[in-house]
């Protein structure tokens, strides 16, 4: 039995095991390089619609996960007062023109007896202050209505944007009042990975933003990022800049909030690959079986590096190109172990 495969040198002959186990050679292969960094998924539209009058919640027209349009009605807000306001400003307003049209009517009769010099100067200067007054106080009016009016409108929470809700602060007849959220919604069309990348990597992968960039997902999907943007700005504690991936607008099960990360594309290299079927692990020790011109099987422990997934895994130290290894080593082994 095989006890150690530490620095082993065994040869047995291979009799007819290259008849039955799959040989591959190694040699150098032309590879992509990558660099991963870890995110999470943000909306580039998100946004929490607020309260900005005080009264009870009358509807609340959608739930969570919901899809609404933009302009739609989110939250009714009960606006007796406000409207009681309006209604108020309103016939201040009336009353502020009637003065007006009394103080312009004064005024027009005291410039014509002024012509006629029955009356002072003074008579004049009173008249024509009172009527300019009037007319403030009637333009201060007006714009108390139009305040009162935009307030009436606060009542009516419309969507800001087309989207998903996302979270729902209030129920029907509870008391909103000023700055308490009541919706909180996102676009599902405009999402974007953040990733934050080291100082020291920062050249490397700016050299190579041309090349794009993927977005990992949970359970081996990707997508291809539409844009990538580098942002003017590091953090002074991490020494990191962040970076943003855009999904593309077709992106499936994403929402804001799930992990992710960007693999990006570093250049090309050539690496001595082997097939990581071929590798025999056994605790920390790694080993493949060469097979020998001569039909000889040696097991030999191998150093390795990087895994460039399908293409194999990169062999740091123990393999030379043009070596032929076995593709199983089980089967191998099975074969070494009866030959002894």
């Amino acid at each position: 039995m095989i006890r150690s495969f530490l620095f082993a040198l065994l040869f047995v002959p291979a009799a007819h095991a290259a008849d039955v186990v799959e040989t591959a050679q190694v040699r150098f292969s032309d590879v992509p390089l990558t660099y991963s960094a870890e995110g999470v998924v943000e909306a580039v539209k998100q946004s929490t619609v607020s309260s900005q009058i005080s009264g009870r919640v009358a509807a609340v027209n959608f739930d969570v996960g919901d899809t609404v349009r933009k302009g739609q009605v989110l939250v009714r807000i009960d606006a007796t007062e406000v409207s009681h306001a309006l209604n108020e400003s309103r016939a201040m307003l009336a009353e502020a023109q009637a003065s007006f049209e009394n103080a312009k009517s004064t005024y027009e009769r005291t410039l014509h007896l002024f012509e006629k010099k029955f009356v002072s100067q003074a008579a004049l200067d009173k008249a024509r202050a009172e009527f300019q007054a009037a007319k403030s106080r009637v333009d201060a009016r007006r714009a108390n209505v139009g305040i009162a009016a935009n307030t009436e409108s606060y009542a009516t929470v419309v969507a800001p944007f087309s989207g998903v809700v996302a979270s729902r602060h209030v129920e029907i007849g509870e008391m909103a009042y000023p700055g308490k959220p009541l919706m909180t919604g996102f676009d599902p069309g405009e999402l974007r990975l953040t990733v934050s990348i080291p100082q020291y990597r920062l050249d490397t992968v700016r050299a190579h933003m041309k090349e794009g960039a993927l977005i990992l997902l949970d359970q081996g999907k990707k997508v291809r990022a539409t844009s990538i943007t580098l942002l003017p700005e590091a953090d002074a504690l991490t020494h990191t800049t962040r970076i943003r991936l855009l999904f593309p607008a077709d992106a499936h099960d994403v929402y804001p909030g799930m992990f992710a990360r960007a693999r990006f594309g570093m250049g090309h290299a050539s690496k001595l690959l082997i097939p990581s079927s071929s590798v025999l692990r056994r605790s920390e020790v790694t080993a493949v079986y060469v097979v020998h011109p001569s039909g000889k099987y040696e097991l030999r422990q191998v150093r390795l590096g990087e895994s460039f997934g399908e293409n194999g895994i990169e062999v740091l130290a123990g393999l030379a190109a043009g070596e032929s290894i076995a593709l199983d080593p089980v089967r191998a082994g099975i074969h070494f172990k009866s030959m002894k």
